[in-house]
């Protein structure tokens, strides 16, 4: 068990917080915004997907570094305009060194756009402890899961079916315990046949490691400086094993 605490931020000139374990930014100092919605809402089809969702239908994202929320806020702000009200997400989030209620909320001052959605966020974003911590948002339309604690330690803990992965996190220089096959065979296991992923990231020892998991994984246009990025989707999925306690039950009809 890893032990807990939260994130050791630096704060720039600009107001941009920066990992002081990590030595790196939590996003772009170009447009972190501008960013999140590149990287991870347009690489992942999410603009298309959420407005294609069926009512009472529930699309899950998953996500390796948590950060400052700015991802999570990013998809929420473009499912509630798009998806269909009966429509619900989930995101599911795992964050070794969470920021402070007070970090967070000084971040959150960058977006003066997400505004409403910051401010819900942080109402629910108290006593923030190690393992599984679930956050209910928009009158239960929205659902943040937040597993704290080391990423190899969370997700083997984690029984999902994610349909987008946001692979995050600071760069693999700087973090690469993170960045290993162990990880990318519990991105697939937590899949499903055409699950995507976006990571920033283009190392060719990362779109190595997805491919011999079963994704798919090519190089795109990067954002800003950065040339290129890594996406694409699950195409070998994992065979859960056929054991009746770990056998997942029929999913529920009602809500």
């Amino acid at each position: 068990m890893t032990d807990f605490q939260h994130a050791q931020l630096d704060w720039d000139a600009s107001g941009q917080p920066l990992s002081r374990t990590y030595g790196d930014v939590y996003f772009s100092r170009a447009s972190g915004l501008v960013e999140t919605r590149y990287v991870f809402l347009q690489q992942n089809r999410l603009a298309e997907r959420f407005a294609a969702l069926a009512a009472g239908e529930v699309f899950t994202i998953g996500e390796t570094g948590f950060g400052t929320g700015l991802n999570f806020l990013c998809a929420w702000q473009l499912f509630a305009t798009l998806a269909p009200k009966a429509a619900r997400l989930h995101f599911v989030s795992v964050e070794r060194f969470p920021l402070t209620a007070a970090d967070l909320a000084q971040a959150l001052t960058l977006w003066p756009e997400l505004a409403p959605y910051s401010a819900a966020l942080q109402r629910q974003y108290q006593a923030i402890h190690p393992g599984f911590q679930r956050l209910i948002l928009d009158d239960g339309r929205v659902t943040l899961t937040l597993l704290v604690g080391d990423v190899l330690e969370r997700l083997p803990e984690l029984d999902a079916r994610c349909d987008a992965w946001f692979l995050d996190g600071f760069a693999p220089a700087k973090n690469p315990e993170m960045w290993t096959p162990a990880l990318f065979v519990e991105l697939a296991r937590l899949s499903h046949a055409g699950t995507t992923l976006a990571t920033f990231t283009c190392a060719g020892f990362v779109r190595r490691g997805l491919n011999e998991a079963g994704f798919a994984m090519a190089k795109v246009p990067g954002f800003g400086h950065k040339r290129e990025m890594l996406a694409g989707a699950l195409e070998r999925p994992v065979t859960p094993a056929a054991v009746p306690w770990y056998a997942r039950p029929p999913r529920p009809q009602g809500p």
